[in-house]
């Protein structure tokens, strides 16, 4: 299990709910073993989350009826598809041999520091490219997330 912890005046303690309710389980006395990394700034996750509620607040996807009924406008699938616009991606092969890509995991497990900020960037030009069609700035689009960071 991971197990996040955030450093305070007498130790540690758990930084969220899953881990409060791991050390919960952990008797006093008891030894326990844990490999310890530095993950990346959450703060940045939260406004990466808020870069993404603002383009998918903006963005009108074209209008269709499929053979399957009129397709959902999702999250899930705007989020992925974002990150996989943005250039983080892998291909995979499938059973019958066509190809998927699918795209990369943010997860602090998965994408470090450096990375995660280029992601950050790149999803601004595609939201650029995609939703806003060049009608907006990146200065604008990051005073429009810091606002909404603001409230959060």
């Amino acid at each position: 299990m991971n197990v996040y912890l955030i450093k305070a005046q007498g130790g540690f303690i758990p930084a969220d709910i899953p881990t409060e309710e791991w050390a919960k389980k952990i008797k006093y006395g008891e030894v326990v073993n844990a490999d310890f990394k530095k993950v990346r700034n959450y703060q940045f996750l939260k406004k990466y989350f808020a870069l993404l509620n603002v383009g998918f607040e903006n963005w009108n996807p074209q209008a269709l009826d499929t053979k399957h009924g009129v397709p959902e406008k999702n999250f899930e699938q705007f989020r992925e598809d974002t990150i996989i616009l943005a250039g983080y991606y892998y291909v995979t092969v499938r059973m019958d041999g066509s190809t998927r890509v699918r795209a990369k995991s943010i997860s602090f497990a998965n994408m470090e520091e450096e990375e995660f900020e280029k992601l950050y960037s790149a999803t601004i030009n595609v939201f650029l490219k995609h939703i806003y069609d060049n009608t907006m700035t990146r200065e604008k689009i990051d005073y429009i997330v810091n606002q909404v960071m603001s409230f959060t």
